[in-house]
């Protein structure tokens, strides 16, 4: 594969939830999240409003790409995130909500902020203490220290500590 420069994630934190929460009603659904599969692809395209090419991602050989979906619906997904496990934490490539979870008519709030705790959980799993890294878009960096914690490292690197990855995570996954 060819290398890509990173531009810098540019996802909106619309709301941090305890699931995901239906726009309208208010109501909230509970998540899960698995590991995209080839079979998925075909759900994932930039033809269905999807913005990034996932097919590439997930035959990046260093990287887990996976879906957030409702609890007994796992055929609609909501988000996906790419993440790589580096020597020492988790690095963010790419998140994206699903098409018709952006913008104005959006369904649900909550899905990136979903996917984010997701990405923290993960870090703990992989024995890095829930630290995660990402690349931000420079307009978007008070954005995320604001909605999610985390912090500036400089440039436009953004890290999530231990602390704020367990807030994030309780608040996410409270009972895992």
């Amino acid at each position: 594969m060819k290398n890509k420069q990173e531009t810098g994630l540019d996802f909106i934190v619309d709301k941090l939830t305890n699931s995901i929460e239906n726009v309208v009603t208010g109501d909230s659904f509970a998540t899960e999240v698995s590991v995209l599969t080839n079979s998925d692809l075909k759900l994932v395209t930039k033809t269905n409003g999807w913005v990034f090419n996932w097919r590439d991602e997930l035959k990046e050989p260093t990287r887990d790409v996976y879906k957030l979906t409702i609890v007994n619906n796992s055929s609609i997904i909501q988000g996906l995130i790419c993440l790589e496990v580096k020597p020492d934490h988790v690095y963010l490539h790419l998140i994206e909500s699903a098409p018709f979870n952006r913008g104005k008519k959006k369904m649900y709030n909550g899905v990136c902020g979903n996917l984010v705790a997701f990405a923290c959980k993960f870090s703990f799993q992989r024995g890095h203490d829930g630290n995660v890294s990402f690349l931000s878009k420079t307009v978007l960096i008070d954005h995320y220290e604001k909605t999610l914690g985390a912090f500036h490292f400089g440039g436009r690197i953004m890290v999530i500590e231990t602390q704020t990855a367990l807030r994030l995570i309780n608040k996410y996954f409270p009972n895992q």
